[in-house]
């Protein structure tokens, strides 16, 4: 399985991979993982990300023809690669045998042709150890956290934007966990931190710190303007956590249609008014909270490994098909 992100990574790709390595090999198989790959024979290669892995399937499948090739779409793929750098893209879709979408619409969002390969699979989160959530109405603040780098891609200060617009005697305090992306977000953060009294930055976080933002918060913000489906998501759902989300496919793919926590992605004013509603109606967090309960269960670990191993029998199908059909 080859992932850009090297070890160490607090890249979503490396999380996954890992994670992914994980339950594969309590499936019975057995995983390597790498960041560069020179033709090494395997069984069954899986690809993270299909244009930054574009060489390594392009080497996998001259190297191996008769081997399954299974490539997981991240976001980028789907939403900005696959129009930047069509050739290496597509041709990455092409050549596999499975592709993965990480969220219900993304058989939406690529050329048809692709279709019938496609596997939806929703990132697992594990259910956090018990947390006794502070209740809203007897807390000092109402804390609203952000989880995720801080990039263009996450749309990452949109939260503490939106807080300035807020009344006066608001006690909402938005908390943001994540490393600067380069420089200039580095620079945005600073200087939203000086001059937004309602923020915080807190940098990375390990994982247990951010079990610990998520018990001590009444929202998650989930603000970016292009998301393959993202795991805060599912670990919020496990958790019990309530989401605001922009309103793109990514989001809607993982929350559903009917889910009453959106706002149109990129509109400070909007997601200030929905903030604002959940933190004044007691009912409306609450149906929140009632509706991401009821999503838990589809963000599971066996549920995860269920869609993963389907993923791997149908590259192996559709691979040992096509071999059919050349002989």
């Amino acid at each position: 399985m080859i992932t850009p992100a090297g070890p160490g990574s607090k890249a979503g790709n490396r999380a996954t991979a890992e994670r992914w390595q994980t339950l594969l090999e309590q499936a019975g198989h057995k995983v390597s993982i790498v960041t560069a790959y020179h033709g090494e024979p395997c069984d069954l290669f899986i690809a993270l990300h299909a244009w930054r892995s574009h060489e390594a399937i392009r080497l996998f499948r001259n190297s191996c023809p008769g081997k399954p090739l299974v490539v997981a779409l991240t976001g980028t793929d789907i939403y900005r690669h696959q129009y930047e750098y069509p050739e290496q893209t597509l041709c990455s879709m092409q050549a596999a045998d499975a592709l993965i979408g990480l969220h219900a619409q993304v058989g939406d969002d690529i050329p048809e042709r692709f279709r019938i390969k496609l596997v939806t699979l929703f990132q697992s989160a594990d259910r956090p150890t018990v947390h006794k959530r502070k209740a809203a109405s007897t807390s000092l603040y109402f804390d609203v956290c952000v989880i995720g780098h801080l990039r263009d891609e996450k749309d990452s200060l949109r939260a503490p934007q939106a807080a300035r617009l807020l009344p006066a005697n608001s006690r909402i305090r938005v908390s943001c966990a994540g490393n600067a992306h380069d420089a200039h977000w580095e620079q945005l953060a600073k200087q939203e931190v000086q001059e937004n009294p309602r923020f915080k930055w807190l940098g990375a976080l390990e994982k247990n710190g951010i079990a610990g933002l998520m018990a001590n918060s009444q929202l998650l913000v989930m603000s970016s303007v292009m998301e393959g489906g993202a795991n805060v998501v599912s670990e919020a759902c496990r958790a019990g956590l309530p989401v605001i989300a922009s309103d793109i496919s990514g989001n809607t793919g993982l929350l559903g249609k009917d889910y009453a926590g959106y706002y149109p992605v990129g509109d400070t004013g909007a997601l200030a008014d929905v903030l604002e509603h959940a933190e004044s109606d007691a009912e409306f967090l609450e149906q929140l909270r009632e509706q991401v309960d009821q999503l838990a269960s589809q963000f599971t670990p066996e549920k995860e490994q269920e869609s993963l191993e389907q993923a791997l029998s149908l590259a192996v199908q559709r691979r040992s098909g096509a071999l059919d059909s050349l002989s």
